[in-house]
C-alpha cells in the first residue's frame, strides 16, 4: 500500500489515483498503453478489444480515468485516448508494488530535466530511490537525435521514450555493479528504475575534501573499469557524481545515454567524460593531470 505526503506533484497525483482504481480500471490503462504502439490516439473500440471489455464498460471506465487526469481524449475525427504521465505512473508504481519491490513514496528528492527522484520504502522497510525518466521534457527530436535506442523508429511516443531510456539505464547498472561506484540495482518497470538510496550532494556542490586526489584517481579507476567491461557512460561531469562529504564515498548516477565501447562514437565520449572530470577537479581543486596520458590509461589493459 502506498503513502504519500502533500500532493505537490504527478507522481504524488499517480499515487492518489492509484488507491481509486481496480484490476478493470488498470487493465484499460494497460489497454492504452498497447494500443499506442500502433495509435498516436488509441480508437475506444481498440481500447475495448485489448482489454477483453465491451466497449460500454470500456466508455465508463474512460471516463472514469479521464476524471482522475490519467488519460487524455481527443474528440477530432474519432474518439480516443492517449496516457498521461500520471498514468503511465500509475502503470509502473501498479507493477513496482505487485512485484514486492516498492512498498511506499515519500519525497522528491531531486528534478533534472530527464528526470524525477523520489525517495521511498521496500516491503521490507529498506529505504531506496526510484527514478522516473521523463524525456518529454526535452525536444521530441533532439532526443531522437542523441539516443541510439530510438533508433530509425517513425512513430514512438515520448513515453516510450522515456521506458527505452530507463531500460538502457538499468542494463548499464546491472554491467557496472559492484566494479564501479555505481547504485545498487534493484528493480524496474516501464519509465520507473529504482536502486538503492543515494546519500549525498553532487560533486560540483563541494568545496573542500580530505584527499581530493585519492577522489580523482578513484573516478577515473572507474571509467577505466566501465570501459573494460564495455561502457562509456558518454555525459560524465561533477554533476552526476553523487559524494557523502563525511565518508568521501560516492557513485555515478544518470547512466541512460551510455554506449558500448565498441560504438563509433565511445573514442570521442570517453575523451570528453574524461575531460570533463579532469577540468572539474583543476578549477576547484588545483590538481592538474594530462588528459591523454590519462586516457592511454583508461584505455590500457592493465
Amino acid at each position: 500500500m502506498f503513502f504519500s505526503g502533500i500532493m505537490e506533484d504527478l507522481v504524488l497525483q499517480a499515487v492518489a489515483a492509484l488507491k481509486k482504481l481496480d484490476p478493470k480500471d488498470i487493465r484499460v490503462l494497460n489497454a492504452i498503453e498497447r494500443g499506442m504502439a500502433r495509435y498516436e490516439i488509441v480508437p475506444i473500440h481498440q481500447i475495448a478489444r485489448l482489454a477483453g471489455l465491451n466497449v460500454e464498460e470500456t466508455s465508463i471506465r474512460l471516463s472514469k480515468l479521464h476524471k482522475l487526469n490519467l488519460i487524455w481524449r481527443s474528440i477530432g475525427p474519432y474518439v480516443g485516448y492517449v496516457l498521461k504521465v500520471t498514468g503511465y505512473d500509475c502503470l509502473a508504481l501498479n507493477a513496482l508494488s505487485k512485484a514486492n519491490i516498492v512498498e511506499a513514496i515519500g519525497r522528491k528528492l531531486g528534478v533534472g530535466k530527464e528526470a524525477d527522484v523520489y525517495d521511498a520504502l521496500s516491503p521490507s522497510g529498506e529505504k531506496i530511490a526510484l527514478k522516473f525518466h521523463r524525456l518529454g521534457r526535452t525536444s521530441f527530436r533532439q532526443t531522437r537525435r542523441y539516443r541510439i535506442y530510438v533508433g530509425e523508429r517513425r512513430h514512438i511516443s515520448w513515453l516510450y521514450q522515456s521506458r527505452l531510456a530507463a531500460e538502457k539505464e538499468y542494463e548499464a547498472l546491472n554491467l557496472l555493479y559492484p566494479k564501479v561506484h555505481v547504485p545498487t540495482p534493484i528493480g524496474h518497470n516501464r519509465h520507473v528504475v529504482v536502486t538503492s538510496y543515494i546519500h549525498g550532494v553532487p560533486l560540483y556542490e563541494v568545496k573542500e575534501l580530505d584527499d581530493p586526489k585519492e577522489l580523482l584517481d578513484s573516478i577515473i579507476d572507474d571509467i577505466k573499469t566501465s570501459y573494460k567491461i564495455g561502457v562509456v557512460h558518454g555525459d560524465l561531469s561533477e554533476y552526476n557524481i553523487i559524494i557523502d562529504p563525511e565518508s568521501s564515498t560516492y557513485v555515478i548516477i544518470d547512466w541512460p545515454q551510455w554506449v558500448p565501447s565498441v560504438h563509433p562514437s565511445a573514442e570521442l565520449l570517453l575523451k570528453r567524460d574524461v575531460r570533463n572530470i579532469l577540468n572539474f577537479f583543476r578549477r576547484r581543486f588545483n590538481i592538474r593531470v594530462d588528459l591523454e596520458s590519462t586516457l592511454n590509461y583508461v584505455k590500457s589493459s592493465s
